[in-house]
């Protein structure tokens, strides 16, 4: 067995350490974001409650607001902070110049979004307030007893209690350091755990509703249905147009050719020699046309290999620096293969086209019926998908797999291009990292 670096478990604890450090200030937003919900939910119940006397009119709409953009990070922060995916409500009722204060307001309290916010509002303090505060709790009360009670326990008289130890003697005191560092440690390690029991339980209160949820689904498969209709037609036309305009081109005119070297055999063997030749010049063509077409619908290292190893190819044809890791523990299923291929393949061509990078990297695994692609380059970065960069396309394929694509690409880079698709194994032949 190889030896393992040395300082690799004090690294190793070092990121542990960070890691929940930083679930545990992500509690502290948490429970300060628990108070603004209140504050606004408080709001929004006033607003309710002045209906009657028309001024809760004019108060609704900018409270439900405030209460829509709250919940609309809670929701962005549960999927940053756990992976927890909420579905957002359908947008509130926009606002209308033309629209009275009373109508606006009927528009919203007719929204099932509005009453879900609201219904969050009023648990929030509970489910993530009071929640988010207990490893805040054992973190600063560890703190306590492990950096405060060591200083200060010979200055206070015998009522010096922690917890449940009365510190008044040098062993007491001890057994508090330890006490603190326990509590400290549980703070720490239950950060993580809370932020996630937190990010379900918000998923609960705020995600949309079934009907809507259902609603979506139907609007997104059709219209990925008519893309994938439309993409189709749209490939046959291009096979069509490729075969018409070369292959089939080819072979018409090495007919010809062949026709007139028959013609000149007996009369002009010299002649009727150049013909034939020309001839196995073009039938040479032809084929690598066809082989270009094929290549173009579905690439033979590709069947062969698997997705991993044509990735590979594809790194070996760029002028870029290209790192493949490929952590794949099977074949995926043929369609999956091609559109994963040639999503790969038009995130390197952008990153050599408009990205001015020298290195890309990309990471292809697969975990828990999910297909993901990393495809990182160290260029200038400000891709825009608008601006025609393939993207589109892209996200297009992806789409009728119900694949998403996202696009990270700050200015100064660098850019990262995260693909995902759900799919199963269609064999359980392990493929090469």
């Amino acid at each position: 067995m190889p030896d393992r670096p040395r300082g690799a478990p004090a690294r190793a604890l070092a990121r542990a350490l960070a890691r929940t450090g930083l679930a545990l200030g992500r509690c502290q937003l948490a429970s300060l974001h628990a108070l603004a919900v209140s504050a606004a939910g408080s709001l929004v119940v006033l607003a309710v409650l002045l209906l009657p006397v028309g001024v809760g009119f004019r108060l609704l709409p900018p409270a439900a607001r405030a209460l829509r953009r709250l919940s609309d990070r809670s929701r962005s922060r549960a999927a940053a902070w756990t992976g927890v995916r909420i579905s957002p409500p359908e947008p509130l009722p926009a606002a209308d110049r033309d629209a009275t204060a009373r109508g606006r307001s009927r528009r919203i309290l007719a929204d099932d979004g509005f009453w879900r916010d609201l219904a969050w509002a009023w648990l929030e303090p509970v489910t993530g307030g009071l929640l988010a505060a207990v490893p805040l709790a054992l973190a600063w009360y560890g703190a306590f007893g492990a950096l405060v009670q060591p200083f200060i326990w010979r200055s206070i008289d015998d009522g010096n209690w922690y917890a449940f130890v009365p510190v008044h003697t040098p062993a007491t005191m001890l057994a508090a350091l330890a006490l603190g560092l326990a509590f400290t440690a549980a703070g720490l390690y239950a950060a993580p755990a809370v932020l996630r029991l937190h990010a379900r339980i918000g998923r609960r209160l705020l995600s949309a509703p079934r009907t809507t949820r259902l609603t979506r689904r139907i609007e997104r498969l059709t219209d990925t249905r008519s893309r994938a209709l439309d993409t189709l037609a749209a490939e046959l036309q291009r096979i069509e147009r490729d075969l018409h305009d070369g292959a089939q081109a080819r072979l018409v005119a090495m007919g010809m050719t062949l026709d007139r070297a028959g013609r000149l055999l007996e009369t002009d063997p010299a002649a009727a020699r150049a013909l034939l030749l020309d001839a196995r010049s073009t039938s040479e063509r032809a084929l690598q046309d066809l082989r270009d077409l094929v290549h173009g619908i579905h690439p033979p290292v590709l069947a062969d290999r698997g997705l991993g190893d044509a990735v590979r190819s594809l790194a070996l044809d760029s002028f870029l620096d290209v790192h493949v890791e490929a952590r794949l523990p099977g074949r995926l299923q043929a369609p999956v293969e091609s559109a994963a291929y040639f999503a790969v393949s038009e995130a390197l061509t952008n990153a050599a086209k408009h990205s001015g990078a020298r290195e890309v990297r990309a990471t292809l695994t697969y975990d828990d019926g999910l297909l993901r692609i990393t495809v990182t380059d160290d260029g200038h970065g400000g891709a825009d998908p608008s601006r025609g960069t393939g993207l589109t396309g892209v996200r297009q394929r992806l789409d009728t797999f119900d694949g998403t694509l996202a696009l990270h690409s700050p200015q100064g880079g660098p850019t990262t291009v995260t693909m995902e698709i759900p799919c199963a194994l269609s064999s359980p032949k392990t493929s090469s990292s």
